[in-house]
């Protein structure tokens, strides 16, 4: 475990280039063991998550050689080895789920844990996952482990999801793609790295349509084929260095954004008193925002930010704009529909000197611009959460620790780096 110790009250300005996506390259990189012909990524980020990945794909004998400088890595699973030895999944991470269909795919049969897994957020239920699999051919046995088996490989169906899952759309796209025949999915998840695994998959050979929809058709190929595939930047750190310029009061531009998913996440800085602007493809927060909460025209509500699947307010998202409103004046409603703990770590802002009230497990109410105080806070094993309570202590003077931080290089390779480009005095510990 590492900690954040960060003398705070200073405005952070300056320019930055952001990561490859985390969430788009997990995924892309385990849909490359669907194929036997190279791979190559660009744009890759160096985070521990991948890292994981890569020694487990190595482990089974696959050939992976990874230019971490240049964000570059070129990948050849012909030597894959189809037995799975004694080598384990990749542990405490989620995304080890989206493994199962490419190696149903090559060895047809894998044995996982039966208990529901989850993290800090809340559980994260198997059964989807297992819906998915069972509807494209597999079987599954009963007890722990559960024995996944796919004795005929993929066969094309339809399928109504019972609400919209990031990885079980992704699931369903990298084993809909290898299927024999024609699979739907209703209810599919849309989120920009959903629609950037399925572009992966396209490029590889994958017939797929409805990209960036809530049905995906998809009409299965024989075999996929080798591909340069770029992964594109990661619109979470976008939005979290413009909300450290908001903050801190200083002016940050960050490079590479992506204009056309910043709809509505410009109108939810609108609603704390920030403004956002692009020019071409650089992100812009212009120093000294009012941060003033918008007033409703509905003059008897508050104004709210709500998180949900995409379309709507990304709810990765929403820790971000919870930190910037403790430093905004007025009071407003946030509203996480997604997960049952992930305003868990709320308390810690209690520590600074913040009001929140915690209206129940998926709505609290911020009254912002109070008094605040450097503070020592204990950061859940939540990415963006612990970034969260890094903003607060960047804004407020004296020096913070966000114990146990480190999480946040699991999305984040050059954090660090990072902030002390933009004059932040900060350092793990």
């Amino acid at each position: 475990m590492a900690d954040l110790i960060v003398h705070g009250g200073k405005p952070l300005s300056g320019t930055i280039i952001p990561s490859g996506n985390k969430n788009s390259v997990l995924p892309i990189f385990c849909a490359t063991l669907l194929t036997d012909e190279p791979v190559t990524l660009r744009n890759v980020p160096d985070i521990t998550d991948l890292e994981k990945l890569v020694n487990f794909f190595r482990s089974q004998g696959s050939q992976i050689d990874w230019d971490r400088r240049g964000g570059v890595m070129r990948v050849d699973h012909s030597a894959f080895t189809d037995a799975l030895k004694d080598a384990e999944l990749p542990q405490a991470m989620r995304s080890t789920v989206l493994l199962y269909p490419a190696l149903l795919h090559r060895v047809r049969r894998i044995a996982v844990p039966a208990n529901s897994k989850g993290c800090s957020l809340g559980v994260r239920e198997i059964d989807p996952h297992l819906e998915i699999l069972k509807a494209l051919g597999a079987t599954v046995g009963e007890g722990n482990p559960l024995i996944i088996a796919l004795p005929l490989g993929f066969q094309g169906a339809r399928h109504w999801c019972d609400y919209m899952s990031v990885t079980v759309t992704e699931n369903f796209a990298m084993s809909a793609a290898v299927a024999s025949g024609q699979s739907t999915l209703i209810n599919a998840a849309s989120e920009p790295h959903v629609q950037e695994l399925c572009a992966a998959l396209v490029a590889m050979g994958a017939q797929i349509e409805g990209i960036g929809t809530s049905m995906l058709r998809i009409t299965g190929v024989e075999r996929l084929k080798g591909a340069t595939i770029t992964i594109g930047t990661d619109y979470h750190e976008v939005v979290t260095f413009l909300a450290l310029g908001a903050i801190t009061g200083g002016e940050i531009r960050v490079e590479k954004s992506l204009p056309h998913h910043f709809d509505l996440i410009v109108r939810s800085f609108q609603k704390l008193g920030v403004q956002i602007e692009h020019e071409g493809d650089t992100a812009i927060v212009r120093r000294n925002q009012s941060l003033a909460i918008e007033k409703p025209f509905t003059s008897n509500l508050l104004t709210k930010i709500e998180a949900a699947p995409w379309p709507y307010f990304s709810v990765d998202l929403l820790p971000l704009m919870i930190a910037v409103s403790t430093k905004a004046d007025g009071v407003i409603h946030f509203w996480n529909k997604v997960y049952e703990n992930g305003f868990s770590w709320i308390p810690e802002l209690a520590k600074f000197g913040a009001h929140v009230v915690m209206s129940d497990p998926h709505r609290i109410l911020v009254f912002g611009n109070k008094p605040m105080h450097a503070a020592v806070v204990d950061s859940p094993y939540v990415i963006r959460a612990a970034i969260a309570l890094y903003m607060v202590a960047a804004s407020v003077p004296g020096r913070s620790v966000v114990k146990n931080a480190d999480v946040i290089q699991r999305a984040h390779p050059r954090f660090v780096e990072n902030l002390r480009s933009l004059g932040a005095d900060v350092e793990w510990v």
